[in-house]
């Protein structure tokens, strides 16, 4: 297994974060057929396998929202308002992913990205694992 971490800055709002470079750069490096499992390793993140840039990212954002209000309903209250929510949300959107990989190349579809999805405005680090499983 070959396993790489990287860094990502989502922000101090909700985010879609697309890593899908990231992802396809690591997939070739690794030059085979296999399997790239992306997994962040954080109570308050997930990974979304979506399309961008035609509204999905933000329509997603709106049902987590709706699921999901930030408001002073929560148990887990630390942090800003309505941060309980943030540590919910990956039951919902699952902190991995696994994508296939052939010849190097990401077996995507046409408009699916690999993206982070972070409701977590107090902390806008993140570190995501990606390791590559060969056939």
């Amino acid at each position: 297994m070959k396993s790489t971490e990287i860094e990502v800055t989502t922000g101090t709002r909700d985010r879609v974060h697309d890593i899908t470079r990231e992802c396809e750069n690591f997939a070739r490096s690794c030059g085979e057929d296999g399997l790239l499992h992306v997994f962040v390793p954080h109570a308050t993140a997930g990974v979304a396998l979506i399309e961008l840039g035609a509204g999905s990212d933000e329509d997603l954002l709106t049902a987590l929202g709706d699921l999901l209000p930030a408001d002073g309903r929560w148990r887990h209250a630390h942090g800003s308002k309505g941060h309980g929510r943030s540590h919910v949300m990956p039951a919902f959107v699952a902190p991995y992913a696994s994508v296939p990989v052939v010849g190097g190349r990401l077996a995507l579809g046409t408009w699916q990205s690999i993206t982070i999805v972070d409701l977590n405005v107090d902390n806008p680090n993140r570190r995501v694992r990606l390791s590559f499983l060969s056939d």
